[in-house]
């Protein structure tokens, strides 16, 4: 149970900072979404950017059977790497964007 408090502290305080970055252009507002209930973190952007409706999930974390599973990244960033600076063993990572066969080859956690 501290492992689980410890990684949705450590999910949560990474998802607020990601979140304060606003898109270079745009009417877009970003939203952080923390279900601590279910331990699903998503950013996701919503908004117009000119006469394109945006509507856009940069960011997808979820834990899941003690692990922490990003599912989605559709940043510049290395969330993997900040976990692992935050802490977090990299057996404790899941790249679940990865089709499962491939993820022995990550470096992180299969699942």
């Amino acid at each position: 149970m501290e492992k689980l408090i410890k990684y949705r502290q450590i999910v949560q305080q990474m998802l607020m900072e990601y979140g304060n970055r606003k898109p270079a252009h745009g009417d877009i507002e970003v939203e952080t979404i923390l279900d601590t209930e279910r331990d699903h973190y998503q950013i996701f952007y919503v908004g117009w950017d000119k006469q394109t409706r945006v509507h856009h999930c940069s960011i997808h974390i979820d834990i899941k059977g003690g692990k922490i599973w990003l599912q989605s990244n559709a940043t510049e960033d290395d969330i993997a790497e900040d976990l692992v600076i935050a802490g977090v063993p990299k057996e404790d990572i899941v790249w679940g964007f990865q089709p499962p066969f491939m993820r022995k080859f990550t470096g992180y956690a299969v699942e």
